[in-house]
């Protein structure tokens, strides 16, 4: 009886779990606009000194960011320059950071994260003013 209810309970804790990691997935759409802000296309297999380090690729990734986002596949500069590594390497970030949010993270949270930090969602912080001028910039851009 008490290793059903104990099954039970783990069950229940590891839907939660993945409600919560869901629930923490940006879409395509907001991935696309991320990308157009940054350049996209013109900038695979390039990487540009941007604030005093490398920022590389289509999303124009810092290594701090490639680090925080579990170093997929290689080595920093060899996968964000690259369209498909890159996109992998956001997402990892997204579902790392963005939980910090708030339960269901926007798309105006994942653009403010991309460009200031996993504090740049949450009004009030530093961040979160230094990045309005990028969000409304991409805002206008992608028609969110």
């Amino acid at each position: 009886m008490a290793s059903m209810l104990l099954k039970k309970m783990a069950m229940l804790f590891l839907l939660l779990i993945l409600a919560a990691v869901a629930s923490a997935q940006i879409t395509e759409q907001c991935l696309e606009c991320i990308c157009k802000k940054e350049g996209c296309g013109s900038q695979v297999g390039k990487c540009r000194n941007d604030v005093g380090s490398l920022s590389c690729g289509p999303y124009q990734i810092k290594k701090t960011y490639w680090d925080d986002a579990g170093k997929p596949k290689g080595d920093y500069q060899t996968c964000t320059k690259q369209f498909e590594c890159s996109k992998t390497t956001v997402r990892n970030y997204m579902s790392r950071w963005g939980r910090g949010c708030r339960s269901q993270p926007t798309c105006e949270d994942y653009m403010r994260m991309h460009n200031g930090g996993p504090s740049a969602c949450k009004p009030g912080k530093k961040m979160y003013k230094a990045t309005t001028g990028y969000w409304k910039s991409a805002k206008k851009l992608c028609g969110l």
